[in-house]
């Protein structure tokens, strides 16, 4: 029989969780070439690759989205035993999610707040796409998200405007440079259906999986883009008739139906500094 340690595991999900080895290893407490190390030993116990690089990100292999369903409940079960045979509480983490822009701006005061309300708590954050989010809700991952969405979405708390940002000498060019992330992206469709109604020739000059990468295209002078005020302070805000207005987009908070009560708090928190100007 092959025995499949926990601790290889946990590391396995770990990753998946984090969309990372990087970020992964914050979590586990090894470093990213240990962690490298531990999938290699789990899928040479298995016989079967667990991962493969679509670009930067890593994505499960078909075996992979096998194994993670059992780990997730292998990890659940022994969790539980060590709770009945050792009265240790290993409350299970609230797990929120939310886009770049609500972590930059929103997530610490929110988290201060439900630190204040829930001292002993657990708190498990993850960053990534409104898209992402939603799926990773819908296989019960997270139990809070925010986002963005359209007006009609029945969890929408908020709508706010997008606006053009970067630098203003970039619109003497014939053809509109364009920051963006990668699909998909509410904001990359909104500029680009902007500029074709327009008429406006345009080009992706930079195209990144994250706000980071967008920001230091934007300051450099290499392309605009567009986003909400969230996004840049308003002195960096563009203010050219040249270009296309653009549509509002909602801000939306959502948890899991069946959520216990310190989700349903964080969740009301969440709205409350969301609907905030």
């Amino acid at each position: 029989m092959v025995n499949l340690p926990t601790t290889l595991l946990r590391s396995f999900v770990a990753i998946v969780d984090a969309g990372s080895m990087l970020n992964a290893a914050d979590r586990v407490f090894v470093t990213q070439s240990a962690l490298s190390l531990q999938i290699k030993r789990l899928e040479e116990l298995v016989r079967q690759s667990l991962f493969h690089r679509d670009g930067r990100r890593l994505v499960l292999t078909p075996s992979g989205e096998i194994l993670l369903d059992y780990a997730r409940r292998v990890l659940s079960l022994h969790d539980e035993a060590v709770v009945a045979v050792s009265g240790r509480n290993l409350t299970d983490p609230i797990r929120i999610g939310t886009v770049q822009d609500f972590a930059d701006s929103l997530l610490s005061p929110l988290l201060a707040r439900f630190a204040d309300l829930h001292p002993g708590s657990r708190i498990y954050a993850r960053v990534a796409s409104s898209a992402e989010l939603v799926n990773l809700m819908e296989r019960g991952e997270l139990d809070v998200i925010i986002g963005y969405s359209s007006d009609d979405d029945p969890d929408a708390v908020k709508t706010v405007d997008m606006s053009w940002y970067g630098d203003e000498a970039l619109l003497n060019q014939e053809v509109v440079p364009l920051a963006v992330l990668e699909q998909p992206c509410r904001f990359r469709d909104a500029a680009i259906a902007g500029l074709d109604a327009a008429g406006r020739p345009w080009r992706i000059a930079v195209e990144t999986p994250n706000l980071a990468g967008l920001r230091a295209a934007v300051g450099a002078g290499l392309a605009v883009t567009c986003r909400t005020h969230l996004f840049l302070s308003d002195t960096d805000r563009l203010d050219a008739k040249s270009l296309p207005e653009l549509p509002g987009i909602a801000c939306f908070v959502s948890r899991k139906s069946e959520g216990n009560k310190a989700a349903v708090q964080l969740a009301a928190l969440a709205a409350d500094l969301v609907r905030k100007p």
